[in-house]
Formats: C-alpha cells, structure tokens, sequence
C-alpha cells in the first residue's frame, strides 16, 4: 500500500475553532477530535468520510448557529464520528454522497429495467 498521510497538526493542538479551521485531512479530524480509527478503513473511506462530515458540519451551523465555539465542537466531534460510522455498516454506493452515484448513466440499462412479454416472443420467434 501507498504510504500513510501525514498528520499537518501537531498532537497536542489545543482544541479551538480556529485550530480546527486549519485541519485538512481525515488523520487531523481523528486526532484532533481523539478518535480511535483503522488507517486501512479511512484511507479506502475518507473521501467519504469527509464529506458526510461537511454535509453535518453545515447542518449543525444552520440549526445551532449562536453556540458557542466549545458547544459547536463538541457537535462537530459527534459528527465526525457518525460520518466514520456511517461507513462501517454502508456502502459509498448506499449514501450515494457524489454526483456519480447519485446520476443514472443514460446509456445503461439495468436488468430490472427490462422485461419480456412472453406472447410477443414466441409468436415473432416462429417457436409457437
């Protein structure tokens, strides 16, 4: 495997807003929030990750916008840990977080999409 992100903040980064602006990579938000985390599950998720993470992050500024810097990282800390979790029990495909997986390709057909009416069939087949 590739080799592992480098943390950009030190480990004893005191727990500010301000600091928390400055972090830029799964690994920071683990270690900045002190969550337990499996390197070889975040880097297969952390595109993920993060943004389930922004999804909430948004969320909580739209709902709770006067708290204070404490009470908002404390929010932010249990959101960074539902979006980890969120991937532990589905799937990329299942969230369906990107465009990608949101947008049907238009020249796909998907077996349930078809269907054959039998009468049709076996009369053109010259079977029956």
């Amino acid at each position: 495997m590739g080799e592992e992100p480098k943390m950009t903040i030190p480990t004893n980064t005191p727990k500010t807003l301000a600091n928390f602006i400055k972090l830029t990579n799964t690994e920071d938000f683990l270690q900045f929030f002190d969550i337990d985390y499996d390197p070889t599950f975040v880097n297969v998720n952390r595109l993920h990750i993060l943004k389930q993470f922004s999804i909430l992050v948004a969320e909580i500024n739209r709902v709770f916008p006067d708290i204070d810097d404490m009470e908002k990282l404390a929010k932010y800390k249990v959101a960074f840990e539902e979006s980890y979790q969120l991937f532990k029990t589905s799937t990329p495909l299942d969230t369906k977080l990107f465009k990608v997986f949101k947008d049907a390709p238009n020249n796909v057909v998907l077996l349930e999409d078809l269907s054959i009416d039998e009468t049709d069939w076996t009369k053109d087949s010259g079977i029956l």
